[in-house]
């Protein structure tokens, strides 16, 4: 409390980092080295060049200050093109709390930065400022491209293929054509490429682009030459011997109608083949009708039938109680 705090001054446009007043006792201040530092009234709490500008938060102070991250937030509004925020991870139970700050810093448009110690957030800093006027494909990969350089990085892309196999593939087969048209013989006699190796060079220049949904692709052409050698080998559909044929009738296959108008000559004829009997016709079955002249005779509504086809007549039974009476 009786440190005196330093004088505010106005940002300048130099090459120092600008740290606001409140950030004079936090011990990132001293680990930031080798780069311009001085002290300015500005919203964050360091500037790191004319459009990036830092907000600090410990862990621990955001778990028993929780409100102070949205205040420092809505102070900063809407300036400076890049926004970071600096988080220091100082507490063991750390997860729920970056979960939540990354949602606040996603709909607030601002990049977060996660560091371990006081050393580590100087080095982000630092980075920051020097990489201020440093164009933006100085972090692009850089990709040479000779002819070499190509083969290589498409050679390597195959599982189990590394430089070395790719000099040797250049220097036996001279061309990427040739590679490609070489068989598995070919490439087995080469050193370090056992089996494995040479499965799946083969696979990668083997293996069709397209597998299958499009219509006009290999696949697709593939069953359309499988269906029409299906249907050349399938049989010809003719009528079958005594099925009943009348003109006009016929069964639709394709584009064509296959007409049922031959004749079986061996086959019987409508008129030879015996009709069948109805139910009245039958042969009636023999019936059990001795009477015992002692007994008495049943009266009408008393006549018993006893007989195993229950579809027989029963007229039979009706004459001989007439003959009785």
């Amino acid at each position: 409390g009786n440190q005196r705090l330093p004088p505010v001054v106005q940002p300048s446009s130099g090459n120092s980092i600008i740290i606001n007043p409140c950030q004079c006792l936090n011990p990132i201040v001293k680990c930031i080295r080798n780069v311009p530092k001085e002290f300015g009234d500005i919203s964050p709490d360091y500037q790191v060049g004319r459009t990036t500008g830092v907000l600090f938060l410990s862990l621990r102070y955001h778990r028993l200050h929780p409100e102070y991250i949205h205040q420092r937030i809505e102070r900063l509004g809407q300036a400076y093109n890049l926004r970071i925020l600096l988080l220091m991870c100082d507490i063991s139970e750390h997860q729920d709390l970056i979960r939540d700050l990354t949602k606040v810093c996603l709909h607030n448009n601002i990049t977060v930065n996660v560091t371990g110690s006081a050393d580590e957030a100087g080095q982000y800093l630092i980075a920051y400022k020097q990489s201020e006027h440093r164009p933006l494909t100085l972090i692009r990969e850089r990709v040479d491209k000779t002819p070499d350089a190509l083969l290589r990085t498409a050679l390597t892309s195959i599982p189990r293929v590394n430089k070395t196999d790719v000099e040797t593939l250049r220097a036996s087969f001279g061309s990427f054509a040739k590679i490609a048209q070489a068989d598995a013989e070919q490439l087995a006699r080469l050193p370090g490429f056992g089996p494995k190796k040479v499965s799946r060079v083969k696979d990668a220049f083997e293996r069709p682009f397209r597998t299958g949904a499009a219509g006009n692709g290999p696949a697709a052409s593939a069953s359309a030459s499988t269906s029409a050698v299906v249907a050349a080998s399938a049989p010809a559909v003719s009528a079958l011997p005594g099925s009943s044929s009348r003109s006009g009738e016929g069964r639709q296959t394709g584009d064509d109608v296959v007409w049922d108008i031959e004749l079986d000559l061996n086959s019987p004829s409508p008129e030879s083949v015996p009709a069948k009997r109805t139910r009245s016709e039958r042969e009636s079955p023999p019936w059990d009708i001795e009477v015992d002249e002692g007994a008495p005779s049943p009266s009408g509504d008393e006549i018993q039938i006893s007989s195993d086809d229950p579809d027989a007549d029963i007229a039979p039974a009706l004459r001989a109680k007439r003959r009785r009476a």
